[in-house]
């Protein structure tokens, strides 16, 4: 047992650092030190910058505050001397190769790592990196996006907006402590004994919610999803969509346990007929409406923003199991082919160099 390992078990105060603090890793980052963490978020260059000449400003759900006090910004893991005990990863699936080949420095001086990303894959690979008695697999559905540089936006949580659990072997101390540092701070969280399935329905949860914002509501300035669904055509849409990946995950083995309740409820889902279902949809977006929650999906984002998606990881990763099983899903492999063609607009394939996206940045 490391030195970081014990700091976490024994409840002494945590030292947390962000590996890829973008939008959600500074969200977590600034309610971690918020509560008295010692919190480094390694971020791109021109954000670590402007918190550390300014603070974090964190704005949405919670309030607007600044954020400066036990927190620091870097544009490199090198410029971390001290042991962490928590690493969390918080890059996009697309640049975890990267992230970690950047974070060699720290590789020996961590506790645990876990990652807060939407692949399936995610815990393999950290213990490929850092060992697999070090992993705590992890599952969240907060939210947050970048306003700019030095500035986050919190757009989504739940009652219980993060599960943890051992992905090999039984449940240690260190985990235990881990949800203890998060429910402190405010993102309520709970250990399981079964983090995969967790993790796949979180899965099915931000593909089905991806899948409808791209394929409804493309490039759209303002909408949300949960505008979107708020009338009958996007809650019919969005029902067609969710009830043939929802087939996909049941034919995987797994039981639906509204885990992220009251925004994920596919007991209801799987149960009801299709008009109760919408009528069950159009009521979410009323109360998340109501409650302020008009977020959009990261993926959503990225088309907006004209970067790279996580299409292949949410939508691909489903389609590619449904075909696998043979389970026939047109609409959402409609929405697969969509999302494709509204990435390589966004990206300026197809001829489409003419056409002006937002901030590439």
């Amino acid at each position: 047992m490391t030195n970081a390992q014990s700091g976490v078990e024994n409840g002494s105060g945590l030292r947390v650092a962000v590996l890829g603090a973008g939008g959600l890793g500074s969200l977590m980052g600034a309610r971690l030190a918020e509560a008295g963490h010692r919190v480094t978020l390694i971020a791109r260059a021109r954000h670590a910058d402007a918190i550390e000449r300014d603070g974090l400003t964190v704005s949405g759900l919670g309030g607007d505050r600044v954020v400066r006090d036990r927190l620091r910004a870097v544009a490199t893991a090198e410029a971390i001397e001290d042991g962490i005990d928590c690493l969390i990863l918080a890059v996009k699936t697309r640049d975890t190769v990267t992230a970690l080949a950047s974070a060699e420095s720290i590789r020996d001086r961590f506790g645990v790592v876990l990652s807060v990303q939407n692949a399936m894959d995610k815990d393999e690979r950290l213990a490929a990196w850092g060992g697999a008695d070090r992993v705590v697999g992890a599952a969240t559905t907060e939210a947050a996006t970048m306003i700019s540089p030095g500035h986050v936006h919190h757009v989504g949580s739940a009652p219980t907006s993060l599960y943890l659990g051992d992905s090999n072997g039984p449940r240690s101390p260190a985990v235990e402590q881990i949800a203890e540092m998060f429910s402190g701070a405010g993102i309520a969280a709970r250990v399981v004994a079964d983090i995969r399935h967790v993790q796949w329905e979180k899965l099915l949860q931000i593909t089905i919610v991806s899948a409808f914002s791209a394929s409804s509501l493309a490039f759209h300035p303002t909408a949300s999803f949960a505008h979107g669904i708020s009338s009958r055509p996007g809650a019919e849409h969005y029902v067609a969509i969710a009830r043939e990946f929802l087939g996909v995950y049941l034919a995987l083995g797994y039981e639906p346990q509204d885990f992220f309740a009251p925004y994920s409820r596919f007991r209801a889902l799987r149960d009801a007929p299709f008009e109760r279902a919408v009528e069950d949809t159009l009521e979410l977006a009323r109360s998340m409406l109501e409650a302020g929650v008009v977020g959009r999906a990261s993926l959503h984002e990225d088309l907006r923003n004209g970067r790279p998606s996580e299409v292949e990881d949410l939508l691909g990763v489903f389609v590619e199991a449904a075909d696998r099983l043979k389970i026939d899903v047109p609409t959402a492999r409609g929405c697969l082919r969509v999302v494709r063609a509204l990435e390589a607009l966004a990206l300026g394939g197809g001829g489409s160099d003419s056409i002006p996206v937002g901030d590439r940045s």
